[in-house]
């Protein structure tokens, strides 16, 4: 490929099509298909745009390995929700310095969350001049370009401008056979005082309904068993879009469609946990019995200093109503340990909720600062030990009230997708239920990706185990 002169301007770039061609044929002269690591940090959404990462790379003709010694690219998709994540980052782009000093040729890409920050991006031009791509985490539908402007002879290659247009064309490469997550939204509105997500990934764009309900569609036909909605609020999916749709309406559509499959989502705002979505959580056959609401704190003041838009009282209602149709309903949470001020009182009435709710299972957190949140700024004089110590409290608490909760499964028969093998008794598989209880079973790996049906016979306070009916 002839090396042009270094090229800025975005809009004389060749369309994405035009590049990805370009590229495919260039690559096809090498003697060997050329392989590309990728490598997702974070979150379920991150995964999926790693996924769609992966598929452009497909699209140019590029194989994929698990070994980074042999790839020629090497794409990192980055998580910004904790700085020691990105300390995690900045040490891993460290450590492949000396690949790029072997294989002169091989290309480095870095995007996602953190490098949509200004700051990030410069430092990794300016330290890292090793890595030749920087993208931000809605720019995913730029690396054709960026590629083929690296190519073409541009050392660095940048493009961290927030883009509103959610690209339809992507298709991914996904990493199971019969789960798939599937993003119906971008972005955030609700500007909660720890999280950095609004600032990284933008405001809240919905994908219109038609878009996701084909996709959905195909996976069903290719034999999914599992679809995963998400969002960074997903439950508020749809306010964003001139059709009048909320998310337990797509919900409901979703459900409507033929097959053997489930229906999960997350991650849920509890401001706009409505009725009407766990009436369709309820009513709906294909969507697993089961809701993730983040409470973060039992405190109300500390939920006003996280900006958290309600109170516990409206929390226990929610839990209440959907207690009150299906007294059993499995729910989880996540919590937020030692956040700024946070008093004995505060964290007891967290200790409180949790007596009250009995969670099947809490993500729980010490609280870290994260530059550039409000939360940063706020006076902290809890110490570490204090915020290990709650934590231990509310750790123990779980596994009592997990113990007891999972009793409730004894001699039931539940439905199963299995997933893989037992990593600590052989001849046995797991699996998860529609309640998203973690079930152990005797079986086979030719039973991973399928329905099954168990009968519990022990109660554990990890998981439950049974014998396949």
């Amino acid at each position: 490929m002839n090396h042009l002169q270094e090229k800025t301007e975005f809009e004389n770039l060749p369309s994405r099509a035009e590049c990805i061609q370009e590229i495919r044929t260039w690559l096809e002269q090498w003697p060997d298909q050329p392989l590309a690591y990728v490598h997702s940090f974070g979150c379920q959404l991150n995964v999926a745009d790693g996924e769609k990462l992966a598929g452009i790379l497909k699209s140019m003709g590029y194989g994929f390995t698990n070994q980074i010694e042999k790839a020629s690219l090497i794409l990192y998709n980055t998580c910004a929700v904790r700085e020691n994540a990105e300390d995690r980052v900045f040490g891993t782009l460290g450590s492949i310095k000396k690949l790029k000093q072997e294989n002169p040729g091989l290309i480095i890409c870095v995007t996602g969350c953190m490098t949509a920050q200004k700051q990030v991006a410069d430092k990794i031009k300016q330290s890292y001049r090793h890595v030749d791509i920087v993208l931000g985490s809605s720019a995913m539908n730029t690396l054709a370009q960026m590629l083929w402007m690296h190519m073409h002879g541009l050392k660095y290659a940048e493009d961290i401008s927030m883009q509103i247009d959610i690209p339809e064309d992507l298709k991914p490469v996904r990493e199971s056979k019969f789960k798939a997550a599937v993003p119906i939204m971008y972005g955030c509105n609700n500007f909660c005082t720890y999280c950095i997500v609004p600032y990284v990934r933008g405001r809240e764009r919905s994908r219109q309904p038609e878009h996701i309900l084909e996709e959905i569609r195909n996976l069903i036909a290719q034999g999914y068993k599992e679809i995963m909605l998400l969002g960074q609020n997903v439950n508020s999916y749809g306010k964003d879009l001139k059709q009048e749709i909320t998310f337990p309406e797509l919900l409901r559509k979703i459900d409507q469609i033929p097959g053997e499959y489930w229906i999960r989502f997350m991650s849920s705002h509890p401001k706009d946990a409505t009725p009407e979505l766990m009436d369709a959580i309820l009513s709906c056959e294909h969507v697993a019995k089961h809701l993730h609401l983040p409470i973060q704190s039992g405190s109300n003041e500390i939920l006003k200093r996280m900006n958290r838009k309600y109170t516990a009282e409206t929390y226990l209602s929610q839990v209440a109503y959907i207690r009150g149709k299906c007294p059993d309903f499995s729910l989880t949470t996540d919590l937020i340990i030692g956040f700024p001020e946070e008093s004995e009182q505060d964290f007891e009435q967290t200790l409180a909720i949790v007596r009250q709710v009995k969670y099947d299972n809490m993500y729980c957190f010490i609280y870290s600062k994260r530059t550039g949140t409000k939360a940063a700024l706020m006076p902290d004089s809890i110490s570490d030990a204090e915020k290990s110590q709650r934590m231990q409290k509310l750790l123990t608490l779980q596994r009592e009230i997990a113990v007891e909760n999972n009793q409730r499964f004894i001699s039931r028969i539940l439905t199963v997708l299995c997933d893989g093998e037992s990593k600590k008794r052989p001849g046995r598989m797991t699996g998860r239920s529609s309640e998203n209880i973690l079930v152990e079973f005797p079986g086979t790996p030719d039973m991973i990706g399928q329905f099954v049906k168990v009968q519990i016979t022990e109660s554990h306070n990890n998981m439950i185990c049974g014998e396949l009916i």
